[in-house]
């Protein structure tokens, strides 16, 4: 079929116009989206974007968890935030994780670093108390009205990680975990379909990641997005002072499944080749 000057002419136009907008209107931003466009200095940041303030919870006013510290952003003007629960490892208590806590809430999450019922409590427990914390969090807590209860998440150091594995284990509606040089006598995990980031540390002798990190990477379902990441050299205990590279992935692996920000992808697929890692594996994309 033959077509005219004027409407091959009009075809044309219309094919142009069409390729503008859907450049000028790229992918639609995650309406759970906070903060401004994200850069490798501002992951790497000590202090994000947000003003935090906390609020300490006693353990005589919760059950089935000791207690702790909330951080959240100050900020009333965006809407709800994501939250996320972290447990100590064992026989530590909150104070051990408490720099996590007003750095990653900086950055746009209400931040519960909790302690456990007793220093001694073990993984399977501290998993549960997780739980109990982020049911007080979106429940009692005097912050409620400032987290959405569907995007929650959870991490923790040693036996902290290990409740970690447990709680996504548990709780299968829970939107990330970070276990951080995670210990647990419970090497699968293959029923967690929680996005699940494992953070080690190459040099741990308390829970070598051959025996621990490695082998629960291994056993969490391929279908599901998880990644491993080992920090060269680092002991049992690098969570437990200001961990740049720790905490540059914590922000966006929870900024990529809390609150849906793609804007996050690039952080972490392809994998990262930070001089500070020895060792990535993930199931990118995501």
């Amino acid at each position: 079929m033959r077509r005219s000057a004027k409407a091959w002419s009009s075809l044309v136009f219309a094919c142009a116009m069409a390729v503008g907008t859907l450049a000028a209107n790229p992918a639609e931003a995650s309406p759970y989206q906070h903060g401004p466009d994200p850069t490798e200095s501002s992951i790497e940041a000590t202090t994000g974007p947000y003003q935090v303030s906390r609020t300490t919870v006693s353990s005589l006013s919760v059950s089935g968890f000791g207690g702790g510290t909330i951080y959240y952003p100050t900020t009333t003007s965006e809407g709800t935030f994501a939250a996320v629960a972290i447990a100590p490892g064992y026989t530590a208590d909150q104070s051990s994780i408490s720099w996590i806590g007003p750095r990653l809430a900086s950055q746009g999450f209400v931040v519960f670093t909790i302690d456990t019922l007793t220093r001694y409590d073990q993984p399977a427990s501290r998993g549960d108390q997780l739980l109990a914390a982020l049911d007080y969090l979106t429940g009692r807590s005097s912050v409620r009205t400032r987290i959405d209860a569907s995007r929650l998440g959870v991490a923790g150091h040693s036996m902290g990680g290990g409740g970690t594995l447990e709680a996504a284990k548990d709780r299968p509606s829970l939107q990330a975990a970070v276990p951080l040089a995670p210990w647990d006598l419970n090497k699968d995990f293959s029923s967690v379909t929680v996005p699940t980031f494992i953070i080690g540390g190459q040099s741990d002798t308390v829970a070598p990641v051959s025996t621990h990190s490695e082998r629960f990477y291994s056993s969490l379902p391929s279908t599901s997005d998880k990644a491993y990441m080992e920090l060269r050299g680092a002991s049992h205990f690098f969570p437990n002072t200001p961990n740049t590279t720790m905490a540059k992935y914590m922000i966006s692996w929870f900024k990529r499944f809390l609150d849906d920000d793609t804007r996050y992808d690039q952080f972490l697929c392809p994998a990262p080749d930070d001089a500070t890692i020895s060792q990535y594996l993930d199931t990118c994309p995501y």
